[in-house]
């Protein structure tokens, strides 16, 4: 009897689509024994954003994760979300940092690599596809699914007997918005199994509603593997429940085979689990049908949103995703898939913000001149002349982009012994910090403190009372809520964002800081009269552009700010002599005095 395979993505997509990636892997553990006896294809359970979440929110090594996991799913495979040449950050790596990562995270545990694309570009699965091979693991090609004129059955026909002829031992289609419709699904499915002779496995997420028509479709049709997530954290932005198509195939030449009671028992697990991250969920638990327009994935959503709210422009999600199917057209149809959907989605908001493209970001620049690969269609040429002129380029890039990045493993490995103050250094953190070189170090320095811990709220706190206003040559004292934790702000007559930052309390849902609160940066320097650099959005100094005192013309780049996880250059407005107001690593609102032109 011809039976389906199910791969469960509850240790990874679920919670990145749920609640922004938080679930520590203290949490993962005490149920991996059921999850490795319920006889999944797989469960997928690293990459995508687990690795960037671990280091930045969770002071969690996600190599240790990889492995504690591994030790406690002996007879399950562990599947792995690989973006290709980008691995798991924003940019193009060397084919040697490519390689080593692959070669490494199958030692430490993952047996299957779902390889992906965000434009579809056969080239740059290359390298990733190579190493994987040398491991001797299951190398699953992955088509992110589209729906715009370019992205055509006959298109995804071709790509997968390219993917199948390079190597690939099954292919996926990855539906990251819930945009595969049933019918469409089963036509594509009876395509592809027509031109190739590998198992098909269907990715569909839950956020349009049809994810469960479209899964029983797709296994009509052939499909052999189906994603899935046990119910606790299924439907929303994440995906199909696990039990549902158990229960459908029951009895059927689609019965999974899997245990129901074991599956509930699991189920039941996770209900409580998801208790203690309620602070990080989306409001986005239903069907929501302007994905049909706007192809926002699933994670991409909640995050999306915790975004615009840091930006104090919740209202104008509206907003945001009509103008992200504007700059995809615009892009030149990319899929919208990490890093893609990031790179669209965070233009969207800073055109809803600042007007179409007047401010673009440097990874939208990178890709609008060819720098991540060929998209599937023309793009704008007045955003692509834009990015251009900025890179000081005559002509967008048509090569393999990874052809230009020399090997760097060696460069990264000293600089991460600099980093971390030794002559001997894991191949883990070399690639750590590889991965997210503005983040690592800080991780590196609290890891030894252990991950933070959530619990469930027990109950709401009780609001702080507001703070009378302080005379006009006093300091004022107030309350300030950040992440959970309350803090004593006092702000001086002179100064903006001076603060003292003493937690008053932290409620049982708060995570358990990883170290001490990081102190406020001191006051800055009093004004002298000059022309003020206002913050565009909420984000981090990352670097200046030019050192403090520097003679600069108006419009040269003086700072560059991380926002929504996109770098953006912050330019003079006016020429004159820079002065810098908040040093490098701050976080900074919008609209917060950054720097001054004398």
């Amino acid at each position: 009897m011809a039976t389906v395979k199910l791969t469960d993505l509850v240790l990874r997509d679920a919670h990145q689509s749920l609640f922004a990636t938080r679930m520590v892997t203290s949490d993962m553990l005490p149920i991996a024994d059921k999850l490795d006896r319920v006889g999944y294809w797989a469960l997928e359970a690293w990459g995508g954003a687990t690795f960037d979440s671990a280091i930045r929110f969770l002071n969690e090594d996600p190599w240790e994760r990889l492995k504690n996991l591994k030790a406690a799913l002996p007879n399950t495979k562990i599947m792995m979300l690989l973006r290709g040449q980008n691995l798991l950050g924003y940019r193009h790596y060397a084919d040697d940092v490519v390689a080593k990562f692959v070669e490494t995270a199958a030692k430490d545990g993952v047996e299957v690599f779902r390889i992906f694309d965000a434009l579809n570009d056969p080239r740059n699965f290359k390298a990733a596809t190579n190493a994987a091979k040398k491991t001797g693991k299951h190398i699953q090609a992955a088509i992110s699914y589209a729906t715009t004129p370019f992205h055509t059955i006959e298109k995804y026909v071709e790509l997968a007997k390219e993917y199948t002829a390079v190597g690939a031992d099954s292919l996926c289609i990855k539906d990251m918005s819930g945009l595969l419709k049933p019918y469409e699904g089963y036509a594509l499915v009876k395509a592809l199994k027509k031109a190739v002779d590998i198992p098909i496995e269907i990715h569909s997420h839950a956020t349009t509603g049809m994810s469960v028509a479209t899964l029983v479709k797709c296994a009509e049709a052939g499909a052999d593997i189906l994603d899935t997530v046990i119910s606790s954290l299924a439907m929303g932005t994440s995906h199909s429940p696990t039990e549902t198509i158990v229960e459908i195939f029951k009895g059927t030449e689609y019965d999974t085979g899997l245990d129901i009671k074991l599956l509930l028992e699991i189920a039941a697990y996770f209900r409580e689990v998801r208790k203690h991250y309620k602070k990080f969920e989306s409001s986005f638990l239903g069907a929501d049908t302007r994905i049909l327009v706007s192809q926002v994935p699933g994670g991409m959503l909640s995050n999306l949103e915790s975004q615009l709210k840091e930006q104090g422009a919740s209202d104008k999600i509206d907003a945001v995703l009509k103008e992200i199917a504007v700059v995809q057209k615009d892009f030149g149809y990319p899929p919208l898939v990490t890093p893609s959907s990031q790179i669209v989605g965070t233009q969207a908001v800073f055109n809803v913000l600042f007007g179409r493209y007047n401010k673009l970001t440097g990874e939208s620049i990178d890709l609008l001149a060819g720098k991540y690969g060929a998209c599937p269609a023309p793009k704008n040429p007045e955003a692509v002349k834009k990015a251009l002129e900025t890179l000081k380029l005559e002509k967008e890039i048509t090569h393999r982009p990874a052809d230009d990045i020399p090997q760097e493993y060696e460069k990264l490995e000293g600089e991460t012994k600099k980093i971390l103050g030794t002559d001997q250094v894991t191949v883990e953190d070399v690639l750590t910090y590889a991965m997210f070189p503005k983040i690592a170090p800080d991780f590196f320095r609290k890891r030894s403190q252990g991950p933070v811990t959530f619990t469930a709220e027990a109950a709401a706190p009780a609001p702080v009372p507001a703070a009378a206003p302080a005379p006009a040559n006093q300091a004022a004292k107030y309350v300030v809520n950040v992440n959970g934790a309350d803090y004593t702000v006092v702000v001086s007559p002179a100064g903006i964002g001076v603060s003292t930052g003493t937690p008053v309390s932290a409620p049982a849902s708060s995570p358990v800081p990883a170290s001490s609160p990081v102190p406020a940066p001191a006051a800055p320097p009093p004004s002298v009269g000059g022309t003020v650099i206002l913050a565009p959005v909420a984000g981090t100094i990352i670097r200046y552009a030019v050192s403090e005192g520097t003679q600069v013309s108006s419009g040269t780049t003086v700072i560059i700010i991380e926002s929504m996880k996109m770098e953006l250059e912050i330019k003079a407005t006016t020429p004159g002599k820079i002065r810098f107001l908040v040093p490098a690593g701050t976080q900074v609102a919008s609209q917060q005095p950054i720097a001054e032109i004398q």
